[in-house]
């Protein structure tokens, strides 16, 4: 079989090995099945299946472990991983600040909705303990940053894995940005402040809406909040073209 032929092959096999994963409720820790075993199941050659398996270990989802008992074992993926690749595309594609903000505004507005339906009393707490880091981190003078946690808490708060995260990656995608201009001396030490503390009054204002159970009020806050950084988008776009 040609080279191309053996690659399309594989790729055929973990997408049926993935597929099983699925299916079979991805259980970590579970065996899957020896090599010897999966071969005759897949019905391909070794070289077949050992490439299939480097795409499937490559995705994250299960992992070949070797010696006695050993076999395609089924793993837990890492968000973390998940979230940087989604980070490298968005910048190879060079989306901008204002295509984020876009994105940000229609996830973070079903977001805090959600959250403020769903609200539980550790909710409530993990929202207290975010705003006082936050306010912590300013104090201390870290500027940039601190802004990012406070929206993932309220993604995570409404209780759909997908939300949380394009909000983590969108936001620190932001986040990133911020940095390179500040780096560039295009932000300075002292507009990063006066930002990071309307921000944080922002963060208040929205979490005490969602503590009150107001989805209604805390969206209206989350949208002013939001667009309060679009205005400042558009004000950096006019210095630009002076």
């Amino acid at each position: 079989m040609q080279e191309g032929g053996s690659q399309r092959l594989a790729e055929t096999v973990a997408a049926r090995i993935e597929k099983d994963i699925v299916s079979s409720g991805w259980s970590t820790g579970t065996v899957l099945g020896s090599e010897r075993e999966l071969i005759e199941r897949y019905g391909v050659s070794r070289a077949v299946f050992r490439e299939a398996v480097r795409l499937v270990e490559h995705h994250q989802m299960a992992r070949m472990r070797r010696g006695p008992g050993g076999g395609l074992v089924v793993t837990e993926p890492d968000p973390g991983i998940v979230r940087d690749a989604a980070r490298v595309y968005l910048r190879r594609a060079a989306v901008s600040r204002r295509q984020l903000f876009d994105a940000r505004m229609a996830l973070e507005l079903a977001g805090v909705t959600a959250a403020a339906e769903k609200l539980t009393e550790p909710g409530i707490a993990r929202l207290a303990e975010s705003l006082a880091t936050e306010r912590d981190l300013i104090d201390r003078g870290v500027t940039l940053g601190h802004a990012r946690n406070l929206h993932s808490v309220i993604a995570e708060l409404a209780g759909n894995p997908a939300l949380t995260l394009f909000v983590e990656v969108l936001a620190q995608l932001d986040q990133d940005m911020v940095q390179q201009e500040w780096e560039s001396g295009e932000q300075s030490d002292e507009g990063l402040r006066e930002g990071a503390l309307r921000s944080h009054e922002a963060h208040e204002a929205i979490v005490e809406a969602i503590v009150g159970g107001d989805a209604a009020l805390a969206q209206h806050r989350m949208r002013r909040h939001l667009q309060a950084i679009a205005a400042l988008l558009d004000d950096e776009a006019a210095d630009e073209q002076e």
